[in-house]
């Protein structure tokens, strides 16, 4: 009994001894708890990487031997001497990724100078407008009579054709929502008919000027359909693109509101500029009054489309690159305002890159082995790949997700397609064409309505106003349109910069795998950097 006896009290002393190490162990845990914690019934609420620290500093500092349970009989251990405690460096925190509420303003001289063409164009068309209302309000003169003319039979047709671009423009951004894979087939066909259907309606109104315009569009017409031939592998990949870029646009049902916005603002100030037009026809130098005019437009509306196109390009880039939910609000107020110089470096440049574009891989098909198409598509290879170095239509995903300037932004997004060896997945993608066809082919319905209308009230404004009504219908179409192509360069960008995200598929990783291993997939790369085949006959 007298062994048992000094066991239990061995047994009790031990526990005593545990007891009081954990109270001091938790006294210690306490007090580690830095100022501004906060207990919340026993549970201390700190950030991950100091209560990691905490508890790795503890760690290192109390080390509790361990537990040997040994017979009454044995002896005794030699007690083990606790190591001196070693300092704990504590690794230092991540650099902080790229700023995503930059406050700098990008592109400021470019963004002055948009500001003050667009008090020159206001000031200009106010003017005009005056003229064109004190004219009408003349006496029986030939300047009232000839502006009289003008406002009633020249420009209904312009602003039935503005609301008809509208329209097509809801409709084509609704249908490509719906039903992506079948509208990229549908729009090379489509353009491919309605552009002849307008060009053979102009024809039969037999009349020098409509017959030019007529002739014009069937070529555009028969290029188109064998374009529609020539791309059909290509037609189906960027079905499947638009469908999953799309995807995204359902978490956030407000997106397409600055695209309508945008619209609307594009629609008062063309009609506005049509009463500027009026008051210029006499005013000095007409035609090139009016040519001045007709430029300012184009900028005009490129910028709007830009900044409906940078809106939707800041909220889908941060869904995919860090999974936030953007206000689409802040970020049509960063597009307007702080990014709004890029936008408007980017509506000059990208339109005669996009033109470049066209030129250089006509030149790459026809070069064969003819030596001076050989050197000029040598040439402008050279020049085509400067230029997309330093200036793309990639870029706006850049610039809206982290305030890039245009040229920045440029070069980033092109350095992760070089990186991830995308450059030639890019070239042949077809998805910009896509979207330029379908503000062709909503021009080429505003011409039939225009210049029907107009052919059976006053003939002799019949071409004047099919131009400026395809004009009309195609800048409005293209602006509605800058949803699905703001949507599709988000996928292709942000997919470049974190390929593992779990948003997504294999849609981009089958596509590269196909063309690295067929190469009679027969591809033709859009010849923005010089292949080896040239450097080789070089």
């Amino acid at each position: 009994m007298g062994g048992l006896d000094n066991l239990t009290a061995e047994d009790n002393a031990r526990t005593a001894r545990t007891a009081r190490g954990a109270t001091e162990d938790e006294k210690m845990e306490n007090q580690a708890v830095p100022a501004g914690e906060v207990m919340r019934g026993g549970e201390v609420v700190v950030d991950s990487v100091q209560r990691d620290t905490t508890v790795s500093r503890l760690r290192a500092q109390l080390q509790v031997p361990p537990i040997q349970v040994v017979s009454h009989d044995a002896a005794a251990p030699p007690p083990v001497t606790p190591p001196f405690p070693q300092p704990v460096q504590t690794p230092p925190l991540q650099t902080s990724i790229a700023s995503l509420n930059s406050r700098k303003y990008t592109n400021r001289i470019t963004f002055l100078i948009f500001l003050l063409h667009l008090a020159i164009a206001v000031a200009a068309a106010g003017f005009f407008s005056f003229k064109a209302v004190q004219g009408v309000l003349e006496h029986e003169t030939g300047k009232s009579r000839r502006e009289r003319r003008a406002l009633k039979f020249w420009l209904p047709p312009i602003e039935g054709a503005s609301l008809l671009g509208i329209i097509l423009a809801f409709v084509w951004q609704t249908s490509f929502r719906a039903w992506p894979v079948f509208m990229v087939s549908f729009a090379l066909w489509a353009c491919f008919l309605i552009t002849m259907a307008a060009g053979i309606l102009l024809l039969c109104f037999s009349m020098p000027d409509t017959d030019v315009g007529g002739v014009f569009l069937l070529l555009f017409s028969i290029g188109t359909g064998i374009y529609a031939c020539w791309v059909p592998r290509r037609a189906t990949f960027s079905g499947r693109v638009f469908a999953k870029s799309l995807q995204p646009v359902q978490k956030f049902p407000g997106v397409n509101g600055p695209a309508y916005l945008m619209m609307g603002l594009g629609f008062l100030w063309i009609s506005l500029w049509c009463f500027a037009v009026i008051g210029a026809l006499e005013f000095y130098y007409p035609p090139l009054t009016i040519f001045a005019l007709v430029l300012s437009l184009m900028w005009t509306a490129e910028v709007l489309r830009n900044v409906a196109n940078l809106t939707v390009s800041r909220v889908i880039a941060l869904y995919y690159l860090r999974g936030m939910q953007c206000n689409i609000q802040f970020s049509f107020q960063r597009a307007a305002s702080i990014n709004l110089g890029s936008a408007c470096l980017g509506s000059l440049f990208v339109p005669t890159i996009e033109a470049l574009r066209i030129i250089a891989r006509g030149l790459n098909l026809l070069e064969g082995e003819d030596e001076f198409l050989f050197s000029c598509a040598h040439c402008c290879l050279r020049v085509m790949e400067s230029i997309f170095r330093y200036g793309n239509s990639w870029a706006f995903v850049h610039i809206a997700a982290y305030g890039k300037g245009f040229v920045a932004a440029s070069q980033s997004t092109w350095g992760l397609f070089n990186r991830q060896g995308m450059e030639e997945l890019v070239d042949s993608d077809i998805t910009s064409s896509i979207c330029f066809l379908t503000g062709v082919s909503s021009g080429a319905l505003c011409v039939i309505f225009s210049a029907s209308w107009t052919f059976w009230t006053h003939r002799r404004y019949t071409m004047t106003v099919s131009l400026v009504a395809f004009f009309v219908g195609y800048l409005m179409t293209r602006i509605g349109m800058a949803l699905p192509q703001a949507c599709v360069a988000c996928f292709y960008v942000c997919y470049a910069e974190n390929p593992a995200s779990q948003l997504f598929d294999s849609t981009i990783p089958d596509r590269l795998a196909q063309i690295r291993s067929a190469s009679r997939d027969g591809l033709v790369s859009t010849p923005r950097f010089v292949p080896r085949r040239v450097l080789s006959r070089a």
